[in-house]
């Protein structure tokens, strides 16, 4: 198939789209610098230039697709509210060119958004609106969708999708362990993140892209909750700084804008994902990975 993907440079879109290849699909890939151009090109994809406020240019890439799996989002979490909503209208508009033609779209959301300190499985919704998370709205606009003749399926991502290159959340705690001194977690550290390594994440975008179900939401998970204070554990090891617990009204100063995703509790299970598309997870966990010098180099 010749499959648009949307945010193709980026740390788990560059692995898609090497999967995809690998399996003889062929790949437009969205870019909007030189750089971008390069990228894709040196990995044998297609290029089609635009970005995400761009949305003629979105049209064109989506019109001339068989599909399309949209990983792209602006992580600028000072303008995360227009991000959203950013998010949704490109959303909306892939929904409106695939209309009626059953070609595949696949979405990126994340464990996130749903209800937090409950094991949540595939069939757990998320709530948008003033009570629930603003990215919910973009899972909704992605079902939305599936009501107008288009096999839309979402591929939720755990908190951390770890790998070498990397530059997520693991090393934001890592900086932060660099610059306080310590490595923290709140409270008793009982917070837990699911994880997944980037390769298997990849293959499971094109497994829901060749055999998703329309309309279901699939979760890459393959670790379903790592206790936060592990995490931390293994990061004070590797920089030889103590690992602290702190209280909740410390966890704000320490952490700043992250405490949020600090203090994340979304244990989250993939059996459904598992058994509907046999996506077996290969490669190594997340403690393991930590052990490894990626993530220390500098």
């Amino acid at each position: 198939m010749r499959i648009f993907v949307t945010g193709a440079t980026g740390f788990v879109g560059a692995a898609v789209v090497k999967e995809l290849i690998g399996a003889g699909h062929e790949v437009i890939g969205l870019a909007r610098s030189d750089a971008a151009v390069k990228s894709l090109m040196a990995a044998g994809a297609q290029v089609h230039k635009g970005d995400l406020e761009d949305l003629a240019s979105l049209r064109e890439g989506a019109a001339n697709a068989d599909g399309i799996i949209h990983t792209a989002f602006n992580h600028d979490f000072s303008k995360f509210k227009d991000s959203c909503g950013t998010d949704r209208r490109v959303i909306e508009l892939f929904g409106t060119v695939l209309a009626g033609s059953e070609r595949p779209l696949v979405v990126t959301s994340a464990l996130g958004i749903l209800p937090q300190g409950h094991l949540a499985t595939e069939e757990t919704l998320s709530v948008s609106g003033p009570a629930g998370h603003l990215r919910a709205a973009s899972e909704e606009a992605a079902m939305m969708t599936g009501k107008h003749g288009v096999r839309v399926a979402v591929i939720r991502l755990a908190p951390t999708v770890h790998g070498e290159g990397d530059h997520n959340f693991i090393p934001i705690l890592i900086r932060l362990a660099k610059e306080k001194g310590i490595s923290a977690y709140i409270g008793e550290g009982s917070n837990c993140w699911p994880a997944v390594h980037r390769l298997d994440a990849a293959r499971l975008f094109r497994l829901v892209l060749e055999k998703g179900v329309a309309g279901s939401r699939y979760h890459a998970v393959a670790e379903e909750g790592i206790p936060f204070r592990e995490i931390a554990g293994v990061i004070g090891r590797q920089l030889n700084l103590p690992v602290v617990s702190i209280t909740p009204q410390e966890a704000a100063n320490h952490f700043g804008w992250f405490v949020n995703f600090a203090a994340m509790d979304v244990p989250a299970l993939s059996q459904l994902t598992r058994e509907q598309l046999a996506w077996q997870p290969t490669q190594l966990g997340l403690i393991q990975d930590l052990s490894l010098p990626h993530y220390f180099k500098a």
